[in-house]
C-alpha cells in the first residue's frame, strides 16, 4: 500500500533536519521512512525525535531517572504496538529489539505473545504494565505500580513504561493513519548472525 503522504525531498528539507537524516543513514546505511514520512511538518519532526530520543536513548547504567535497558525499552514499543496493530513499529523497532538483545527470535514472540516469550519473570511484569497502559489506562492503580516494585522497579520505571508506551501510542496511530510501511531492510536485521572468523573443523 502506497503510503497517503508522500515524504518531502530530502534536500528540499531544513538544514537541521536534512543533517540528522542524513547521520542516521550513515549509520543504519540506509533511512528509516518515519524519518521522511514526519519531516513533511518541520516543526512536529522536531518535537517527535526530541521526545523519542529522550524516552529511548537513556542509558540504564547510571541513570537517576530510570534503570530499563534500551532492549527492555524496544520490547515495550514493539508488545505494545502489536496490540495497537502497528506494522511499521512492529516491524522497526522488533528489527533493533533483536539487535539489542542478540536472540534473533524475540521480538516475533513479543509481537505475537509476550507471555510465552523468552524472556524473564521481570521483563514479563514491565510488559503487562506496559500493556495495560496501552489498553486500560483508566484502570491502572497503586497496586500495578506496586506489582513492579516486587520485580525491582522503581517509581521513575514506572514513569518511562508509562511514557514510552504513550508515545508510541501516538507513532503507531500515525503510521497507521499515513499508510506507513517498513523498510525492507528491517525485516532481516538481528535475524541471522554476522559471519565471524572461520573456524577449524579438524
Amino acid at each position: 500500500m502506497p503510503p497517503r503522504y508522500p515524504a518531502p525531498d530530502l534536500n528540499e528539507l531544513p538544514d537541521d533536519i536534512k543533517s540528522k537524516v542524513l547521520e542516521v543513514q550513515e549509520k543504519a546505511g540506509f533511512v528509516p521512512n518515519v524519518f521522511l514520512a514526519l519531516a513533511r511538518r518541520p516543526a512536529e519532526w522536531r518535537a517527535f525525535f526530541a521526545y523519542h530520543d529522550a524516552l529511548m536513548l537513556k542509558e540504564a547504567s547510571g541513570n537517576p531517572n530510570g534503570s530499563l535497558t534500551k532492549g527492555e525499552r524496544e520490547m515495550i514499543v514493539t508488545a505494545t504496538s502489536a496490540a495497537n496493530h502497528c506494522l511499521y513499529c512492529v516491524v522497526a523497532h522488533g528489527a533493533i529489539l533483536r539487535i539489542h538483545e542478540k536472540k534473533p527470535l524475540l521480538a516475533d514472540q513479543v509481537a505475537v505473545n509476550y507471555r510465552k516469550a523468552d524472556i524473564s519473570p521481570r521483563q514479563r511484569a514491565m510488559l503487562d504494565f506496559a500493556m495495560k497502559i496501552c489498553l486500560r489506562s483508566g484502570e491502572v492503580a497503586d497496586a500495578d505500580v506496586e506489582a513492579l516494585h516486587a520485580h525491582g522497579f522503581d517509581d521513575e520505571d514506572a514513569w518511562d513504561i508509562a511514557a514510552i508506551t504513550a508515545f508510541f501510542g501516538l507513532s503507531n496511530r500515525m503510521a497507521n493513519f499515513s499508510g506507513m510501511q517498513p523498510n525492507p531492510e528491517f525485516y532481516l536485521m538481528g535475524r541471522v548472525p554476522r559471519p565471524g572468523p572461520t573456524a577449524s573443523v579438524s
